[in-house]
C-alpha cells in the first residue's frame, strides 16, 4: 500500500520505518526543513518505560491548587476563552481517580514496556547511535511525604511487572553518586532500572535517514492543507500547498498538538490539548557533580538528564494553548532544579527551549483507525513520545497492515472515548 506519515517528529519518523519494513510504500510530510524540529527537538531526553504515569491521579487537583501559588510551581494555568481548554481540563480532572488511574497507568505501562522491546530490536537492526544510555530512571524524593505517597506507583508497577527498587538516601547516592554532595535534601527514591536515556533529535535524525535508504520518501517545507476523503467515507490522500493531491491508500495523522486542530473540519473531535514544555541544555563542567542517567525530580517533576558531555533538563506543564514563548520565570525553575541537585554544569550558557506537548485527558496516546477508512492516529502521547514512540510505531504498521498488533490496542484507540 501507499501510506503518507503527517508529521516528521519522533512518533511520525518511527511509524515510517516500520511501515517500510512492512513492505508499504511511505512517504513523509511535515511544515518544518527537516526531522524533529518541533516538540521532539530538545525534549527532557528520558526513555522511561517504568517511571510512566498519568498527570490525572488521585490528590492532583489539590496538589494542582497549591503548585498555582508555588515560586517554583511545577504547573502553570494560563486561562483563557477556549472551548477546547474547558472541555480537555473537565475530562482529565474526572480521571483523577484511584479507578481511573489504575486503569489509564495499566494501558500506558503495557505500551512503554512493548516500546522497550520495540526500540532495543531497532538499536540490534540500525545499530544506531544517539547518546543512549542503559542506567535508570531515579525518582526522587526530597520529603519522607512524597516517598509515602509512591505507594500507588509501586503497586502498579508490581502489578505489570516492571522491575523497581525503593530506595533510601544511600541507595539514591549509589545510583546516582553525585548526590552525595547533596544528600541532606533528600529522602529517598523509586529506581526503574530498565529505563534508559538518548538525544531524541539525534536518534529522530539518523532514523529518518535509515528510512530513507529503505525508501521512504520525506516531504519538508511544505504544508498539509486538507484531507482528500471520498464520500466523507475512505481518505485517498492529501491536498498540500505544492500539490494538489498525493494519493494513498493510507494517511496516519501524526501532527502533535495540531492533530486535532487538523482533523476536525472531519468530524473527528480529538480529545488532544497542548500542554507546553520547557528544557534547559547544560554543558557539563564538573562531571562528578553531574547525573548519570536520569533523575526526576519529583518536587518540581522536572527531569535532569545526562546526554554526553550535556544535562538535559526539561519539564514543567504550562496549559496556555498554542503558544511557545519562553518564559524566563520557567527557566529560573529549571536552573533551580538542577543547580540544587547537581551543580556541575554552566547554567549561565544553557540552551532554553519549549516545545508543545500533545496531551490526551487520561495520559494515554491515541493509536489506530478513525470513523474515515484507511485515516489512522498515532498522536497524544504528551511526555511520553520518545518513550512510546517505537512500540506505537509497531502498533500502528500493523494495524494499517492489517495485522493483529503483538499486544492489546482496542484500548489505545480513538473510540474509548465514545
Amino acid at each position: 500500500m501507499k501510506v503518507i506519515v503527517l508529521g516528521a517528529g519522533i512518533i511520525g519518523v518511527t511509524s515510517a520505518y516500520q511501515l517500510a519494513k512492512a513492505g508499504h510504500e511511505v512517504i513523509v510530510i511535515d511544515r518544518q526543513e527537516g526531522p524533529a524540529l518541533e516538540t521532539s527537538f530538545a525534549n527532557a531526553g528520558e526513555v522511561s518505560f517504568g517511571y510512566c504515569s498519568p498527570w490525572a491521579a488521585p490528590g492532583i487537583p489539590l496538589k494542582a491548587m497549591k503548585w498555582l501559588i508555588m515560586e517554583h510551581a511545577p504547573l502553570v494555568l494560563r486561562p483563557k476563552v477556549d472551548a477546547a481548554m474547558l472541555s480537555w481540563l473537565v475530562r482529565m480532572l474526572s480521571n483523577c481517580t484511584s479507578e481511573r488511574y489504575a486503569i489509564n497507568k495499566s494501558r500506558m505501562l503495557r505500551l512503554a514496556d512493548y516500546s522497550r522491546i520495540s526500540l532495543a530490536d531497532v538499536r540490534q537492526e540500525t545499530g544506531i547511535a544517539y547518546d543512549e544510555r542503559m542506567q535508570g530512571t531515579l525518582q526522587l524524593f526530597r520529603t519522607q511525604a512524597q516517598l509515602d505517597a509512591s505507594g500507588k506507583d509501586v503497586k502498579a508497577l508490581a502489578t505489570d511487572g516492571i522491575p523497581y527498587e525503593v530506595l533510601d538516601r544511600d541507595g539514591c547516592i549509589r545510583a546516582e553518586p553525585a548526590l552525595n554532595h547533596v544528600r541532606e535534601k533528600i529522602v529517598g527514591g523509586l529506581l526503574t532500572p530498565k529505563d534508559e536515556t538518548g538525544d531524541c533529535f539525534k536518534f529522530t535524525n539518523a532514523l529518518a535517514k535509515i528510512a530513507e535508504r529503505i525508501g521512504v520518501r520525506f516531504v519538508y517545507n511544505t504544508v498539509v492543507k486538507r484531507l482528500d476523503v471520498e464520500g466523507g467515507r475512505r481518505v485517498r490522500g492529501v491536498a498540500t500547498n505544492r500539490e494538489r493531491i498525493i494519493s494513498a491508500d493510507a494517511v496516519v495523522v501524526a501532527f502533535g498538538s495540531y492533530s486535532p486542530l487538523f482533523l476536525k473540519p472531519y468530524g473527528i473531535k480529538l480529545p488532544v490539548y497542548p500542554v507546553k514544555g520547557y528544557s534547559l541544555t547544560v554543558p557539563i563542567l564538573d562531571a562528578s557533580r553531574a547525573p548519570e542517567s536520569t533523575v526526576m525530580d519529583e518536587t518540581y517533576k522536572i527531569a535532569i538528564t545526562r546526554l554526553g558531555d550535556r544535562i538535559r533538563v526539561g519539564g514543567m506543564a504550562e496549559i496556555s494553548g498554542y503558544t511557545n514563548d519562553l518564559g524566563q520565570a520557567r527557566r529560573k525553575t529549571l536552573e533551580h532544579s538542577v543547580m540544587d541537585l547537581f551543580p556541575g554544569g554552566d547554567a549561565s550558557t544553557a540552551t532554553f527551549w519549549s516545545g508543545l506537548r500533545p496531551m490526551t485527558p487520561d495520559g494515554t496516546p491515541v493509536i489506530g483507525p478513525t470513523k474515515i477508512a484507511g485515516l489512522f492516529l498515532n498522536t497524544g502521547h504528551g511526555t511520553l513520545g520518545w518513550t512510546m514512540s517505537s512500540g506505537s510505531a509497531r502498533v500502528i504498521a500493523d494495524l494499517v497492515s492489517g495485522s493483529k498488533p503483538e499486544i492489546d490496542a482496542t484500548d489505545l484507540a480513538m473510540s474509548r472515548y465514545a
